[in-house]
């Protein structure tokens, strides 16, 4: 039996769960990294209903589900031709769950695609920490402070 959270995919009854931990979590997480309105302008463009929905359609979605409450989300998506990781979030106190959200969705890229790219805020240094441990190296920093980062599948 598995301790802790359990990685699955989401569904569309974890779509309004999914836009919440978005305003409750990832909001305050940016909130000091960037400042109040910039991390709610992020929140109300990333983490709404439609774009979530939309995600969640395309099975482009993971949650880690602990007991009915959401500690984690993952979602990959198409960048060009290009694999990318688009969220990565877990609440602080389950550390560790991040490589396994990342691991599943990497897990879940077709056969032939041979590197994933993730990106975070240039801000954000314990996203670019954990994506380092994870054995992204940077390929480019994006105007906007956005880092840009690589590795093979």
């Amino acid at each position: 039996m598995e301790n802790g959270p359990v990685v699955r995919d989401a569904d569309r009854d974890d779509v309004m769960a999914i836009c919440r931990f978005g305003e409750e979590h990832v909001r305050e997480h940016y909130a000091p990294l960037i400042g109040e309105a910039e991390a709610a302008r992020q929140v109300r463009m990333w983490w709404n209903t439609t774009n979530i929905a939309g995600a969640v359609a395309r099975g482009a979605v993971v949650v880690a589900d602990d007991s009915g409450r959401l500690a984690g989300v993952g979602q990959g998506g198409l960048d060009g031709d290009e694999q990318v990781i688009r969220k990565l979030y877990t609440l602080p106190r389950h550390r560790g769950l991040g490589s396994r959200l990342l691991e599943v969705l990497i897990g879940r890229l077709p056969a032939d695609v041979g590197r994933v790219y993730a990106e975070h805020l240039l801000a954000d240094e314990s996203a670019g920490l954990f994506f380092e441990r994870e054995g992204f190296t940077v390929e480019r920093i994006e105007p906007g402070g956005v880092v840009r980062r690589v590795r093979g599948k």
